[in-house]
């Protein structure tokens, strides 16, 4: 059995920026992926946005994650060449029944400490955008875009050059909570018996079977995993748009918005639904949804330009309807074991929370 400082589960955004902060720190660290690349499930299919931290309840750790990572995400992607743009996103009010919610947003976004919105008329906003259509918009000016594979490149680029080791094709197979640590069985090409001072679980969808895997982990302490699949359909040609574009929130969710890629591509989305398996197909007869809702404020948008895109799945770990809930970030004050650290519910805004959730992590744990 080999002996292992930090073993941190899961590559993806969360795990990347952990096991960079505890190389930076001056960890031994080893990264476990069972897949055979870097970021290749909730990473690899979000919207790629850097979000200011405007819609999350005041008070939240999401929120103050969010708030502060925006600021970080900038900071690394000017030192590490990380492609990204700070474009700005309008939020539309498409009628005058929507001017409350849209005044809600703004006084929701100052309790959350961002102090950069600024309200707009219809002809300022259509100034900015020609081919939109609202009677009143909130520009913020913090919110913006990034290339998230070349973002975790950089992460694990970083890592790596203070000593972090990445494990490719390596699954957790099941583990035990002991006195010195905890001892993680792997599977892959080369099966290995390691035991860690220091176990991150960042497995994403699959944070919840890693934790149930762990033989001493309170079964109570681990929520229950809800999927909720975001599907997307991307336009057909360049979009007459500089700027991300949110209407108002409806259903629960923020709606069908659209977003750009450092390309300049649009993508529409999310159209949430709830399921009980992954699955990413994006079914073709949603679309007649989607014109509709982005009609509202892109009238001009023509039959027969939206294509399916892809589709993504958050790790909810509220109940369908329910309330909004943070970021579970689970260390010792939880589930009483002081090698363990995981990572629940670490859904949007993730990407932009990423670089914070790792100096919190770091903050909670003797290093």
């Amino acid at each position: 059995m080999e002996n292992i400082d930090c073993l941190v589960v899961g590559a993806g955004v969360i795990g990347l920026a952990i096991a960079r902060a505890l190389a930076r720190a001056g960890r031994e660290v080893v990264i476990l992926e069972a897949e055979q690349a870097i970021g290749t499930g909730i990473s690899s299919r979000s919207s790629e946005v850097i979000h200011a931290g405007i819609y999350y309840p005041t008070g939240l750790a999401k929120t103050r994650a969010c708030v502060t990572g925006n600021e970080r995400l900038y900071r690394f992607c000017e030192e590490y060449q990380v492609p990204h743009r700070r474009c700005g996103k309008l939020l539309v009010a498409t009628g005058e029944a929507e001017l409350p919610k849209l005044e809600a947003i703004r006084a929701q976004a100052t309790a959350n400490g961002v102090h950069d919105l600024r309200p707009l008329s219809a002809a300022e906003a259509r100034a900015m955008e020609p081919q939109l259509s609202c009677v009143a918009a909130v520009i913020s000016p913090s919110t913006g875009i990034v290339d998230s594979a070349a973002f975790m490149n950089a992460l694990l680029g970083d890592a790596e050059a203070h000593g972090a080791m990445l494990a490719l094709g390596t699954p957790v197979l099941g583990g035990a909570v002991e006195n010195e640590g905890i001892v993680v069985e792997t599977g892959g090409v080369e099966p290995m018996l390691l035991r860690a001072r220091l176990l991150i679980n960042a497995a994403g969808l699959a944070a919840q079977t890693v934790a149930r895997s762990l033989r001493g982990m309170p079964e109570g302490k681990i929520p229950r995993l809800h999927l909720a699949k975001g599907n997307y359909y991307s336009l057909a040609g360049r979009a007459p748009f500089s700027r991300l574009i949110y209407p108002m929130p409806e259903g629960g969710g923020l709606g069908v918005h659209l977003t750009l890629d450092i390309g300049g591509q649009a993508r529409f989305g999310p159209d949430v639904e709830w399921v009980d398996e992954i699955d990413y197909q994006v079914d073709p007869r949603r679309a007649d949804g989607f014109y509709a809702a982005i009609r509202r404020y892109w009238p001009d948008l023509r039959d027969g330009t939206l294509e399916p895109a892809y589709a993504g799945i958050r790790p909810k770990i509220e109940r369908p309807g329910g309330p909004s809930t943070d970021f579970m970030i689970q260390t010792a004050g939880c589930h009483g074991i002081p090698s363990l650290v995981n990572c629940f519910g670490v859904e949007s805004p993730g990407l932009t929370s990423s670089l914070a959730i790792a100096e919190g992590v770091l903050a909670q744990i003797a290093v």
